[in-house]
């Protein structure tokens, strides 16, 4: 009875510093997210599809690492979670585009926050019908909600970035990354 309390013990402690490692891990990725379009504008030719969803690269490796390390995915699944990853990017960016479009002459704050709950819905929305479809990935709906909701609710951050007109420095992405990347992992653990 007490080898295996020790035993819960040494888990749980080494479950907590592996989130805190992912966490750190996407509040890094996050801060490189908004600075890798200074290095894809000196790339010639791309689609503008193709060149935003090189933006998403630092997350997308965050991805690959934590579907490798918290679930029994082989490493092509981990690179398909990677690229669907970016896939999400883009198409997140572009419903926030759509939906800010979509609430023309609301208040600009009101805008953000809108187009900030659709990007962060339809992102994480992507990535975890995705890599629930991965060969270890958890079919239970009810185990992806809270990435769902956590990503959804993060996006709101947007407004923050658009109110204190940031640029090279963002609050949306090492927050909304960081809080993705932790449920997705809290996920793949349950499964």
């Amino acid at each position: 009875m007490q080898v295996n309390a020790l035993t819960q013990a040494v888990a749980s402690d080494n479950t907590s510093k592996n989130l805190l490692m992912i966490a750190a891990g996407g509040v890094l990725s996050g801060l490189l997210t908004p600075l890798t379009p200074q290095l894809i504008d000196k790339i010639v030719g791309g689609s503008g599809n193709f060149r935003m969803a090189l933006v998403a690269v630092p997350f997308a490796v965050l991805v690959f690492f934590v579907v490798r390390r918290c679930s029994a995915n082989p490493v092509w699944a981990a690179l398909i979670a990677g690229i669907v990853t970016m896939i999400a990017f883009v198409c997140a960016v572009n419903a926030a585009i759509f939906i800010d479009a979509q609430a023309y002459g609301a208040a600009k704050v009101m805008r953000n926050i809108l187009a900030g709950f659709a990007g962060g819905f339809v992102g994480a929305g992507i990535m975890a019908l995705a890599i629930a479809l991965l060969p270890a990935g958890p079919r239970n709906a009810a185990l992806w909600m809270r990435m769902l909701l956590t990503g959804t609710l993060a996006g709101a951050l947007m407004a923050v970035d658009s109110a204190l007109d940031l640029d090279l420095v963002s609050v949306l992405y090492p927050v909304w990354q960081a809080a993705v990347a932790v449920r997705l992992a809290m996920v793949l653990q349950r499964s």
